[in-house]
């Protein structure tokens, strides 16, 4: 069997038990703002802008124009569920297109060391033709810089810009719930290849890794929902492991 074959029929299994375990709760309980945020990502110009900068081939390493538009919109939805109850609709769906923006390119620079801060400075560069003051230009990159896991994150000193920033990290770590097995695993393995005996080498590792996410969640809507994310995703990853391994 071919490697690209081994990577379809793995994937065909994960994808079923992903079925199987069912969407997460955010997605039941929290529909209205995930669908709100899907609208305003239509309509935002400022997303059209960002997601032309991402050029011809916007994947990077497995976490490509799926990835940033799924944790665009969760982003976005995050942010509507702590303020929208609160201040004026005009601001909250600014701050919205803002992570709209965060979550498109907070992988740029994926493929390099330190991806979070390079990923940070590039993105600063991209907006200043963009219709963003300076202020808010440095709050998205400061969301990007602040997004990588098991990293010290910096304050962002304004009470929008931090839940700016802590949307954008939960929504990029809901990902590594069900996405991690159903997409981005098999994602990442293709482009570089890695026979699926390697992966199922380093596979029971990777889950504690994964583990560990549990408790680094920051806005409440992340902390509430983010667990929820992980325990699918564990569930998957061993049940598909023990497929795989048979």
């Amino acid at each position: 069997m071919s490697l690209s074959q081994e990577y379809l029929e793995a994937r065909a299994i994960a994808q079923r038990i992903t079925a199987e375990v069912g969407e997460p709760v955010f997605y039941v309980l929290q529909r209205e703002a995930v669908e709100t945020s899907g609208r305003l990502f239509r309509e935002q110009p400022l997303v059209a802008r960002a997601l032309a900068a991402l050029g011809a081939e916007p994947d990077r390493i497995g976490h490509g124009l799926s990835h940033v538009t799924k944790v665009a919109l969760d982003a976005g939805a995050i942010i509507l569920i702590e303020r929208g109850n609160g201040g004026r609709i005009e601001q909250v769906y600014r701050l919205v297109a803002m992570a709209h923006v965060a979550g498109v390119l907070h992988d740029i620079r994926r493929e390099e060391k330190d991806h979070a801060r390079k990923g940070a400075e590039e993105a600063e560069r991209m907006l200043r033709d963009f219709d963003l003051d300076s202020g808010e230009r440095l709050a998205i990159g400061g969301a990007i810089a602040n997004h990588e896991a098991f990293r010290p994150s910096n304050p962002m000193g304004e009470p929008d810009w931090q839940l700016l920033s802590d949307a954008l990290y939960d929504a990029d770590k809901f990902r590594w719930g069900p996405d991690n097995f159903s997409e981005m695993l098999w994602d990442m393995v293709s482009r570089r290849n890695v026979p699926l005996s390697a992966v199922m080498g380093r596979f029971l590792k990777g889950l504690e890794g994964i583990d560990r996410i549990r408790e680094t969640f920051r806005s409440d809507t992340g902390r509430k929902y983010g667990p929820d994310f992980i325990d699918r995703g564990m569930e998957i990853g061993r049940r598909l492991y023990a497929e795989l391994t048979k």
